[in-house]
């Protein structure tokens, strides 16, 4: 657990892998589209690597950080996340498929430019090697063209639905014990939340033999309980902490401008050892 300062100023504390903070790890923080919503999320790239925020809070909460208080009492958890999903509705939009055309190739830097989001250009490094999974690739000279492809698509979401479903057999035993088509919606639950409905939801939907359109209801009541008390992905909107992209901090390093409360006890100080010999009275 690491925090960092904001340029804003405000501290927040972040619970990341550790591959997420090594000696080189400057990262960056990049606001991308949601790949199922659409809107402006905030990821971490870090190591060539791309890993997603989530933001929690409860109320009248703070954090203890050495000897000062952290008024902001949210948790950030950092975690990676395939950047195929991230990209997959950036390639999908550029083929411009109409119909039974499969689409247009296009060259790489063509498809990342996405205007509004200047974030999507440092994932140009790690974007042609993810991409060539569910990409047909076609060279002409020294140029290659890209194309989404959606056989290479459905093939990579199902070995990403096997991956899945052998984790929630390991995770938890009540998976082993239950049928095997509600194993296959719950995890294609989980990889909806990542997924457009069309086409992916319904193309992968489709050749699981699974109804859409109840994993969808399902989904909402699974969302209307937890609400309340789920992680949620870092958008500016739930607590944006300044330009949408900024180069972060070396996580770890604790914030300059955090100053100590005057006048104030250590908290070790407020406790006393239960071993402690302690004056009988007279």
């Amino acid at each position: 657990m690491s925090w960092w300062e904001s340029v804003d100023g405000e501290i927040r504390v972040l619970i990341a892998p550790d591959s997420g903070v090594s000696e080189r790890g400057t990262g960056h923080m990049l606001s991308l589209r949601h790949p199922k919503a659409g809107t402006a999320t905030s990821y971490l790239f870090i190591n060539d690597g791309l890993q997603e925020l989530q933001w929690f809070k409860q109320s009248h909460c703070s954090w203890f950080l050495g000897d000062y208080v952290c008024e902001d009492g949210s948790i950030y958890t950092s975690t990676p996340v395939d950047p195929v999903f991230i990209m997959l509705p950036i390639f999908e939009d550029a083929r411009m498929k109409k119909g039974e055309d499969p689409g247009k190739f296009r060259q790489l830097d063509e498809i990342m430019f996405i205007d509004g989001y200047p974030g999507y250009q440092h994932l140009l490094g790690i974007s042609e090697k993810s991409m060539c999974v569910v990409c047909e690739v076609k060279e002409i000279g020294s140029t290659k063209f890209y194309r989404l492809d959606d056989s290479k698509v459905l093939a990579w979401l199902c070995k990403k639905v096997e991956r899945l479903k052998q984790t929630f057999l390991t995770l938890d035993k009540n998976y082993a014990a239950q049928d095997e088509k509600r194993t296959l919606a719950d995890v294609v639950l989980m990889l909806g939340e990542y997924l457009r409905n069309e086409p992916w939801m319904e193309l992968l939907c489709n050749h699981l033999r699974l109804n859409l359109q109840e994993l969808t209801v399902k989904a909402v009541d699974q969302y209307s309980s937890t609400s309340d008390t789920a992680p949620q992905s870092f958008t500016p909107e739930n607590g944006s902490t300044g330009p949408a992209e900024k180069k972060a901090s070396k996580i770890g390093r604790q914030a300059k401008k955090l100053k100590p409360e005057t006048n104030s006890r250590n908290i070790k100080d407020m406790f006393t050892r239960a071993t402690r010999s302690r004056p009988k009275p007279t």
